[in-house]
């Protein structure tokens, strides 16, 4: 008799866990198509963001509303004239946003001032250099920085955070491994006493004449493999269904 109630608590501590572990992995893979509708929401979203015409650039009053979620890759047109300090350069081994860029690199990153004295940061564009060679660097942005205003058109970005094995930057190589452009400007004195931009700017237009720094429109490709997963999980739990399905017959032919 004991070892038939034995059996049976046996028989239901089994039955919870499956029910347990059931409804986890249908919670995961439901979760996932949630995920998967929100990600081509925002991939609609950015998409529109993109192809549409540019807009004002946000007066510094605004600055402090701004917000990646509602305002990253806005495409904005504004004059600012390229200030004589020193660049940054941020190394690259390609762009997930640009479908013309690869191989290793460095995107230059350059303070410019608005006609009411703040900062603007701009990514003026790719430069091709494998050796990461300063001078070259040096010589591809100097041409950008001749003290006349220029007509800008690009798209809003915000600042990235470093991961854990991302190197440090190299400050006497003004050299950066991520697009933190308010650590560049602390570090470089971009800002002169003026106010600086939240955003640093994706430079679109216009494209120097010698193709050096390499601006150019952006395009987005977010990972989506929400459904792959989704998939996964629900075979799991099929799979835990059939599993217990199976002992269950084994126990009863018992």
């Amino acid at each position: 008799m004991s070892g038939v109630l034995s059996q049976r608590r046996g028989g239901t501590s089994f039955g919870i866990f499956t029910l347990v572990m059931v409804a986890a992995f249908i919670g995961l893979g439901s979760w996932q198509l949630q995920r998967r509708v929100e990600k081509h929401t925002l991939i609609a979203a950015l998409n529109e963001r993109l192809a549409a015409a540019p807009e004002a650039l946000p007066v510094p009053s605004q600055w402090g509303a701004l917000t990646p979620a509602r305002d990253e890759f806005r495409r904005v047109g504004f004059v600012a004239t390229y200030a004589k300090l020193p660049d940054a350069m941020v190394y690259s081994s390609g762009s997930a946003v640009r479908d013309d860029i690869s191989g290793p690199g460095t995107w230059a990153f350059l303070p410019a001032r608005l006609a009411d004295g703040a900062t603007v940061v701009v990514n003026a564009g790719f430069v091709q250099n494998t050796m990461q060679d300063r001078s070259y660097e040096d010589r591809a942005v100097s041409r950008l920085v001749n003290g006349e205003p220029a007509k800008l058109t690009g798209y809003l970005r915000f600042p990235e955070s470093a991961g854990a094995l991302t190197p440090p930057e190299n400050i006497a190589r003004r050299l950066w491994f991520t697009r933190d452009h308010l650590a560049m400007a602390r570090a470089l004195g971009w800002s002169g006493g003026q106010q600086i931009a939240p955003f640093y700017i994706d430079l679109e237009t216009p494209v120097p004449d010698s193709g050096i720094p390499k601006p150019g429109p952006l395009q987005v490709h977010l990972k989506d493999d929400h459904m792959q997963y989704a998939i996964t999980w629900f075979a799991l739990a099929g799979a835990v269904v059939i599993a217990f399905g199976v002992w269950w017959r084994g126990q009863r032919r018992a």
